[in-house]
């Protein structure tokens, strides 16, 4: 019915005497479906205006469990090895979050806009700082606990952050660089002890308002800055908008892990990554799963083996060290019985490693392939035949293609596949929504990246407001104006497809 729908608006251009480029489809086609307690879900070609994942994803669920229309399993789910446990709903998160937002506005004085580095281990104020800053419109930064020094130094006077979550095992590292950093105003602890110089988050948070209104972000408003991982130099700033975690409620998304409320999903990655933003908050919570972490101070196998077989989980989600660690220390069953799906990224998988994974599991490995600067940009999508070495298909609004030339290469010394997002040589999409129509702002469509040529060229994703250039995996992005002539020479919007896909059909 929809693709009925699509077709009779580019009928209709067709039969204008006077047209001059597309008119805006009908209104039904930019709604979003809210259909029951999983359908929280927007569609793939449009953006809307206004998007924040505490309002509209964490307060849809939380407002489903007050209806009954959401079963009992929390919304988080987290233990450690001395046997605590934390379980909360989303109504709880929801309220947590608020009085986080109340503490980091009304007591540190932030501001929207503001810039404030987390840097937490995987403990639960991580998730409520992160939810805290999206609703108040307060730009989080998070970092690994490996930092030294010279490395919270340099991110908090290049980002110029007004304030710092951290725990008592860092601080001293901060107090010795403070005096460096004249931007930074607040700084906040999570511990059981205090510390001169530092508010005490968990005391602010209990004695704070759960009164709080959300505030109306755009999409393309900033919502976290990532640092990348520094392979070829200083580490760069990412900085991503609402957007990023819009994409995850688009159905083209949902297809990844196809996750649903009653699954439970692990995702081990260290929360200073991109990854555990995406895997350890939007992809479980727009689904309203529940989200289990264990705090794992050290990645320990049968610790991971034993947590497997004792708790529900569905899902797990993993960089391909984690399961070749399992594989090689754990000789005894690898035999889970809720475990479902397994998912990995980060690194390359090996097809030895995949096939011995299937062989004394039962379960298949799905790749995943993403970076700092793009989140997700391609996988194997669950139900997919697994090619070995392949990382599947793009995720909108990316397209994603292989390229064998020495010349994208870093001068390797035999052809290899290197991925670039591409427009395939200005050819014309079979359909009109089959090309990437996502890629795109309000108010001009954004050429794909191209390919053939010795030059690597990159634009920005429509949830990025900027992305400074950067390396990472072995695909490089660097930003390129699109007034320039080289782009109007060599780039063909999505639209300009479109066109000519319809002269010809017509």
């Amino acid at each position: 019915m929809q693709r009925l729908m699509r077709l009779h608006v580019f009928w209709g251009i067709r039969q204008s005497q006077s047209y001059h480029g597309f008119h805006p489809a009908p209104w039904y086609l930019y709604c979003r479906s809210l259909s029951g307690a999983g359908g929280l879900r927007w569609n793939d070609h449009n953006r809307p205006a206004e998007f924040n994942f505490a309002s509209n994803v964490l307060d849809y669920w939380t407002q489903m469990e007050q209806e009954g229309k959401r079963g009992p399993n929390p919304a988080l789910w987290w233990v450690d090895n001395q046997g605590d446990e934390v379980k909360w709903s989303f109504g709880e998160i929801t309220d947590l979050s608020r009085c986080v937002a109340n503490v980091l506005t009304q007591t540190c004085g932030l501001q929207q806009g503001d810039r404030l580095a987390l840097i937490l281990p995987r403990v639960p104020e991580w998730w409520l700082v992160a939810i805290g800053c999206i609703r108040a419109g307060i730009v989080f930064m998070p970092g690994t606990t490996q930092m030294k020094a010279k490395d919270i130094l340099y991110r908090l006077q290049v980002s110029k952050a007004k304030g710092i979550v951290t725990t008592d095992t860092l601080a001293p590292e901060v107090d010795s660089v403070v005096s460096e950093c004249p931007a930074l105003k607040t700084k906040l602890l999570v511990s059981h002890h205090s510390r001169q110089g530092w508010l005490d988050f968990r005391s602010l948070i209990k004695s704070a308002s759960t009164d709080h209104t959300c505030v109306k972000s755009k999409t393309l408003d900033p919502m976290a800055i990532f640092f990348t991982s520094g392979t070829t130099g200083l580490p760069k700033m990412v900085k991503h908008c609402h957007g990023l975690a819009w994409r995850s409620s688009l159905p083209s998304c949902r297809k990844l892990l196809q996750l649903n409320p009653s699954d439970v999903l692990w995702c081990f990655s260290d929360p200073g990554w991109i990854l555990a933003v995406l895997g350890a908050l939007f992809e479980p919570w727009t689904a309203g799963s529940t989200l289990f972490v264990h705090h794992l101070p050290q990645f320990d196998a049968k610790v991971i083996q034993q947590t497997l077989c004792k708790y529900p989980i569905t899902q797990c989600l993993a960089a391909p060290a984690v399961y070749r660690m399992i594989l090689q220390q754990i000789s005894t069953s690898l035999r889970f019985p809720a475990l479902e799906h397994c998912a990995t990224g980060g690194e390359a998988l090996l097809p030895e490693e995949q096939e011995e994974w299937r062989r004394r599991t039962g379960l298949l490995l799905y790749q995943v392939y993403g970076q700092s600067e793009t989140g997700i940009a391609c996988g194997t999508l669950r139900g997919m035949k697994i090619k070995p070495g392949s990382m599947g298909k793009s995720i909108s609004p990316l397209d994603i293609q292989t390229s064998c030339s020495r010349s994208l290469t870093t001068r390797a010394t035999s052809c290899q596949s290197t991925l670039k997002a591409t427009l395939a040589s200005g050819s014309s999409p079979p359909s009109p929504w089959a090309s990437s129509c996502a890629m795109r702002t309000t108010q001009e469509r954004l050429p794909k990246w191209s390919v053939g040529t010795s030059t690597t060229l990159g634009i920005e994703p429509l949830w990025m407001r900027t992305a400074t250039s950067g390396s990472s995996g072995g695909v490089t992005t660097s930003s390129l104006p699109l007034g320039t002539e080289l782009g109007r020479q060599r780039w063909r919007t999505p639209w300009q497809n479109i066109q000519q896909w319809l002269s010809q059909l017509w």
